[in-house]
């Protein structure tokens, strides 16, 4: 796919050729200038011009006309200098793929040296180069007919850098389109219709995953899990057809088992709301409601690829919500594996029901940290908007981890409040231990506060991504519907993360 060069050799046929311009840049320098220079100073006459345009995210097309052996050449701005980072750079980048994507080309080149700049070096702009040109140029292909013309992709690119070692460039490269391609594959497992994704299905998909990568993996059936006495659980998988599965993937990344990292995904393959049944317009969409746990195994493969010195286990409690005679009711009281009991009062509360037992069972195998992400509540889309993560924590310091993560990997999330009233109204029962919907002020607030619950002790974090697991527009880094949100985000806070003293 990425084939690294440390000169340029204008002799050689490309298809295309990307460079990157930055606002200002009228005297070209490095391998730039010497492009410029086979076009006679050509180059330089366009931007003075403005033909070529250094603003933001602008794509403009030049024709080599036998200057160079590359037929094309794209030019895409990068605007101020000054105003330049990572994230702004995967924005410009994914723009030019997309552009040579619809192009129709099989093969380009690109000119790393380009987007190197102060704020940007040169291997955080390779990892961007491969991570965006992954996301960027993803395609769900669905399940229309498909036509008999062949499908044309862009199959490899050439980097070249002339300040830069080979290897280090490969190296970044690697890194970058792991993360690119676990997060595709975070945004497939949410694409994939309900029918078509059931609980086995997605236990399936794990057992691959830790085929591919040797993780250790526990799917528990139906059977097993009433055994353990995860009643939360079963009780949202009452009204179903399909049995439930609880599946667990290990990585083991140090020679002890110590110091592991809990990530738990909500798994619901499909949610009806059950007896409190959602609207048919709130009923559409609602195969993306695994989007947690399609996070959990996006950042799985990656962590599978890249092998961090890390020890982490992955915890999917996967059912959907249906209605049927055996359905439970709000009313019922149901008992968790933690021998917690709860007062349902929201069948449509279901998330944080299966998350409760998936999060007691993360500490049964020794988890010490928790960060558990679920697709789960309105009422963090109406706090924050659909480009916001919603967070909750026990934990300050663990926090900050994964908030520092969040912004690396461009996933902004912003941290609501957990208050010990908060809590109070969800340990507000006349028959039980908890209520699992007390009520809808602060929606998102008092879910939180229900999964903290379980967590009790251990430092947990919550991520409540249900504005930003899906977008209904196309956009740099992908088209329109899943995003892979936190994919890239937990990976890269496994990969970081540091072990808080006790």
């Amino acid at each position: 796919m990425f084939t690294v060069n440390n000169e340029m050799d204008y002799s050689t046929d490309h298809e295309g050729l990307i460079i990157g311009l930055f606002d200002k840049q009228e005297k070209f320098s490095g391998s730039l200038k010497k492009l410029d220079e086979r076009f006679e100073g050509q180059l330089t006459e366009l931007v003075k011009a403005g033909d070529v345009s250094a603003k933001f995210k602008n794509i403009s097309k030049v024709h080599s006309f036998g200057k160079i052996a590359a037929k094309r050449i794209w030019f895409v701005g990068l605007g101020k200098e000054k105003d330049f980072n990572f994230e702004k750079l995967s924005e410009a980048l994914g723009k030019v793929f997309k552009t040579v994507k619809a192009s129709k080309l099989q093969e380009t080149a690109i000119l790393l040296d380009t987007f190197i700049t102060e704020s940007v070096n040169g291997l955080e702009a390779a990892h961007a180069i491969s991570e965006s040109f992954a996301l960027a140029t993803y395609h769900f292909k669905g399940y229309k007919q498909k036509s008999n013309e062949p499908e044309k992709k862009i199959e490899n690119i050439t980097v070249y850098s002339e300040s830069l070692d080979k290897e280090d460039i490969q190296a970044s490269l690697t890194v970058g389109l792991a993360f690119g391609n676990g997060t595709n594959s975070a945004r497939t497992l949410v694409n994939i219709p309900g029918n078509l994704l059931t609980a086995k299905d997605m236990a399936d998909y794990a057992q691959q995953l830790a085929g591919k990568y040797d993780f250790e993996v526990e799917i528990l059936d139906k059977e097993e899990i009433e055994k353990l006495g995860m009643g939360a659980f079963l009780a949202v998988n009452q009204g179903s057809t399909e049995p439930p599965k609880m599946i667990v993937l290990k990585y083991q990344g140090k020679e002890q088992w110590e110091d592991v990292i809990g990530l738990v995904g909500k798994g619901i393959t499909f949610d009806t709301g059950g007896y409190s049944i959602k609207t048919k317009a709130g009923i559409v969409g609602m195969k993306t409601d695994m989007g947690g746990a399609a996070a959990v195994l996006g950042a799985m493969e990656i962590i599978g690829e890249l092998k961090p010195e890390q020890n982490v286990v992955a915890v999917i409690p996967s059912t959907d919500n249906m209605i049927s005679g055996n359905a439970f009711k709000p009313d019922d009281v149901i008992t968790s594996m933690s021998g917690k009991t709860i007062e349902v009062l929201n069948t449509d509360a279901e998330g944080r029901l299966v998350l409760a037992d998936a999060v007691t069972y993360a500490k049964h195998h020794g988890a010490e940290y928790l960060v558990d992400v679920a697709t789960l509540t309105g009422g963090v889309i109406t706090a924050l908007g659909v480009h916001t993560t919603g967070a909750m924590t026990n934990h300050e310091t663990l926090y900050e981890q994964v908030l520092e993560a969040s912004m690396e990997a461009g996933e902004p999330m912003w941290q609501l409040p957990l208050f010990e009233k908060d809590k109070e109204r969800v340990r507000n029962s006349k028959v039980a231990d908890l209520n699992n919907s007390p009520g809808s002020e602060g929606h998102a607030i008092v879910a939180g506060a229900f999964i903290g619950e379980f967590a009790e002790g251990t430092p947990w974090v919550h991520l409540d991504i249900a504005g930003t697991a899906t977008t209904s527009k196309e956009h740099d880094l992908g088209p329109a519907g899943a995003t892979g949100v936190m994919s890239r985000t937990l990976a890269l806070f496994v990969e970081r993360f540091e072990p808080i003293k006790k």
